[in-house]
């Protein structure tokens, strides 16, 4: 749901609290050359991502090979999709999309999911009207989101409002609208999908976090808008802000976004990652920063600490930060009070350190609010941290401080 992670190109990842894309011309993700995509030719769209993994606050959702949705963990609100509210500690079919899902989008118990014809289908709690369909009841099953007569080719979701880019690049919010965060220039809630002020057309990526949301733009700069109480926006001030403001030292080359919880992050043109807002656990990657809980935060990006360039993906928790490098190992940082770094440790790491085992072959990665998820070739998921309502899907509730293999998945 955070983090979560869209850029137009190939693997990409999907954040907890939200969702990531990052951008590139490798099999990988790899932020490739950073030219600009043209965003605006509905004949000639850019290419559909593909997010296979999202996870969200206690539950998790992820796509096959063949394009099957599965989901597992909490099932208080119906986020699994199944047609019950029975929590499951392995994968279970999402009812109605057992092909051609492309996309995985996590908020705060729901998941919404994007088709391979430019659908968006949403489901789990819906008290802002998050999941699309003009109302404010809950699903259990999924529903698709109206408003979007042109299609979607990319959706991410953070606390309780989601967004997506149409094929012509124009970004859409829709749900609880507290601090701005569906940067029509309202607070206002919207059931069905409004217009972000400024990107009607070229957007590259976009990514919810939550209370706040970020994008890329067609020249590669990047820009945020909503709460802006730790820096999360970027700009360089703590002002809250209902439409898109540039953020520092990104104006251009930007190749993959991730909104988190009070943070966000970004890769640049040639892969080096930079976080700004919130550190109070170290999930900034700096610690030049500090830590304090009233002053650990930085309004302008800085560059993460142990990640080195050419950085493949980014992907931001609630409290914790994680990234692919370059030949494929995963490396976390920030809070570890549930193992959600995966080193076998439950100790905070104010810079990027190893997980266990994960020292080459991920292809996307995805962190929660406690614990983080991975997708290796073959579509083969490990999860780590807590795992009190399944969420790790490994078959248990024990909590994991390094990466189990997901039970029968894909």
């Amino acid at each position: 749901m955070i983090s979560h992670r869209i850029l137009f190109g190939t693997l990409c990842c999907c954040m907890p609290l939200a969702c990531l894309l990052g951008c590139g011309s490798d099999d990988n993700g790899g932020s490739g050359s950073g030219d600009e995509l043209d965003g605006g030719d509905e004949s000639n769209p850019p290419a559909v991502a593909t997010v296979p993994i999202a996870v969200g606050i206690s539950s998790t959702c992820a796509i096959t090979p063949t394009g099957a949705v599965k989901c597992w963990g909490e099932n208080r609100y119906g986020e699994l999709g199944d047609g019950t509210t029975q929590n499951k500690n392995s994968p279970n079919q999402v009812q109605g999309l057992e092909s051609g899902a492309v996309q995985i989008a996590a908020g705060t118990n729901y998941f919404c999911a994007l088709t391979s014809g430019q659908e968006v289908f949403c489901w789990g709690l819906n008290d802002a009207g998050q999941l699309g369909d003009g109302t404010v009841t809950k699903r259990t099953t999924p529903a698709i989101v109206t408003g979007l007569d042109f299609g979607a080719i990319a959706i991410v979701a953070g606390d309780n409002h989601t967004c997506a880019i149409t094929p012509t690049g124009s970004v859409r919010c829709w749900g609880y609208n507290g601090f701005g965060r569906l940067g029509d220039g309202t607070t206002q809630e919207k059931h069905a999908p409004s217009q972000v002020a400024g990107l009607e057309s070229g957007a590259q990526a976009v990514s919810a976090g939550t209370a706040h949301a970020c994008a890329i733009t067609s020249t590669g700069a990047v820009k945020c808008w909503g709460m802006n109480m730790t820096g999360q926006l970027g700009d360089g001030t703590t002002d809250d802000s209902p439409i898109p403001v540039q953020v520092e030292g990104f104006f251009v080359g930007a190749t993959w976004v991730a909104a988190g919880g009070k943070h966000s992050c970004a890769l640049t043109a040639t892969g080096d990652p930079h976080c700004w807002g919130e550190n109070s656990n170290g999930q900034l990657g700096d610690p030049s920063v500090g830590e304090d809980m009233a002053t650990g935060q930085s309004e302008v990006p800085v560059l993460v600490v142990g990640m080195g360039s050419e950085t493949k993906a980014i992907s931001t928790g609630d409290t914790h930060t994680c990234a692919i490098t370059s030949d494929g190992a995963v490396k976390c940082w920030g809070y570890n009070g549930l193992g959600q770094l995966g080193d076998g440790t439950t100790e905070r790491r104010e810079t990027a350190t190893f997980v266990v085992g994960m020292s080459s072959g991920a292809e996307a990665i995805s962190a929660g609010r406690d614990h983080t998820c991975a997708m290796l070739a073959g579509g083969v998921v490990k999860c780590w941290g807590a795992n009190s309502a399944g969420q790790l899907g490994d078959g248990t509730s024990e909590q994991r401080e390094s990466p189990v293999q997901v039970v029968g998945f894909p």
